[in-house]
């Protein structure tokens, strides 16, 4: 389906949805389950729109947090990394850890997208050591 009016009104209604329901479904999850949320294995139903409208699309959908709130890069990852492979993207989802953090009761993490190398949902902090990729397939990215 071509970009149009209908196909981003569709992706928008989805993406609204499913950030709604995220929270319940991430809630008191291991991260195994987690991921599983992020299927690397996905139909493209919004193949046709660029990249730089669903990562500003994302961000707007989850820049007020009414529910994961001291897990926000978690939610946008999770989004963006999937609506991205919706629309035929090759995204990977990044998680690291705050080296400080490591003697802490509370370990401090991040999570963020990478398109071809390059962050556009979210990004590595400072201190942060990368403990895990979630790798896409082998779609490259179109210009937007």
């Amino acid at each position: 389906m071509a970009d149009g009016p209908f196909l981003r009104a569709l992706f928008r209604t989805h993406l609204w949805l499913s950030a709604r329901v995220l929270p319940v479904l991430v809630a008191r999850r291991d991260f195994e389950s987690v991921l599983k949320l992020a299927p690397l294995q996905l139909s493209t139903p919004y193949r046709g729109l660029p990249w730089s409208y669903i990562v500003a699309r994302v961000k707007r959908t989850v820049r007020r947090p009414w529910v994961m709130r001291d897990r926000r890069c978690l939610r946008e990852g999770l989004l963006g990394f999937r609506f991205l492979r919706m629309a035929g993207f090759d995204p990977d989802l990044h998680f690291g850890v705050d080296a400080k953090s490591m003697h802490e009761p509370r370990l401090s993490a991040h999570c963020w997208v990478c398109l071809d190398g390059k962050p556009v949902v979210s990004d590595s902090l400072p201190d942060m050591v990368e403990i895990y990729r979630h790798p896409g397939g082998s779609v490259k990215a179109r210009a937007a």
